[in-house]
């Protein structure tokens, strides 16, 4: 064999960089463990914040093996610290109420007052009991006087000093202020003076402001009025109170949503039962 024959046989078996393991099955192989990869990083991911590894009665997180996820820390803006899901202590479920009959499914019915106990559609979210913040860390809701450049608009109405009416066409009291929101620039709650002379919240989204139409046909000499059908006119007397005067909490503004929106059920006792 001569010399250049030599060198064509190398040179033609170091075409074979792998040998017999071709690029399309490394490929091949290369997609499937980056698969399995995905699936068990989403499946960790998915279990977070006690879902669905955490027990329904006792709240114990489970872990399994490739399946538990670190625990996730949030960064609260304005200097709050951190939150952590997991670390949070499950809210109570003992409420004051009883099943309608024995069997699974079976709906809870009240024994006290629903829309204080917080049941059902009165329940609330168990949230941190200090003010929402503007991301400039001013109090995100506040009565309009207090409010950063924000008036009503020329060709609106100020509502201010409107009688306030029930869910029977009653009064209830007046309109002595408007919070708004000064992130989202709208009118969030309207603060009523009851017939009592207190004064309570009462969200912008449970009330029909007025000038005139059905309800005006039905109290006159006063068409401008402002009527809230959530509860009745001797309700307003429970409605949650804010424990500083011009802020309101997170965990007050739940409350007092889900006060109002309880009453659409148990306001009356004709709403809590079937259409038909």
């Amino acid at each position: 064999m001569t010399l250049p024959d030599t060198f064509g046989i190398l040179a033609m078996n170091a075409t074979y960089i792998t040998g017999s393991f071709d690029v399309a099955e490394l490929t091949f192989f290369l997609f499937f463990f980056f698969f399995i990869g995905l699936v068990l990083y989403l499946n960790r991911e998915s279990r977070r914040e006690g879902y669905p590894l955490e027990d329904e009665y006792t709240g114990k997180v489970e872990s399994m093996p490739l399946m538990s996820a670190e625990k996730k820390v949030f960064k609260l803006p304005h200097g709050r610290g951190t939150y952590v899901p997991e670390d949070m202590p499950r809210e109570p479920v003992d409420v004051p109420a009883q099943r309608a009959f024995h069997g699974g499914g079976a709906p809870y019915v009240p024994t006290g007052n629903p829309m204080k106990d917080g049941l059902g559609p009165a329940a609330w979210a168990n949230r941190k009991d200090y003010p929402d913040l503007t991301f400039d860390g001013r109090p995100r809701i506040v009565p309009i006087g207090d409010a950063h450049e924000i008036e009503i608009a020329p060709n609106d109405p100020d509502i201010i000093g409107w009688p306030v009416y029930d869910c029977n066409v009653e009064l209830a009291g007046k309109v002595s202020d408007i919070w708004v929101d000064q992130s989202e620039h709208i009118i969030r709650y309207l603060e009523i003076e009851t017939n009592a002379g207190e004064k309570v919240l009462a969200p912008i989204f449970v009330a029909v402001v007025q000038s005139k139409g059905l309800l005006a046909g039905l109290l006159p000499p006063k068409p401008q009025l402002v009527q809230i059908d959530a509860i009745t006119k001797d309700q307003f007397a429970d409605v949650p109170r804010l424990a500083t005067a011009g802020q309101i909490t997170r965990l007050e503004e739940d409350k007092i949503m889900a006060y109002y929106g309880g009453g659409y059920m148990y306001a009356t006792p004709e709403r809590s039962e079937p259409v038909i």
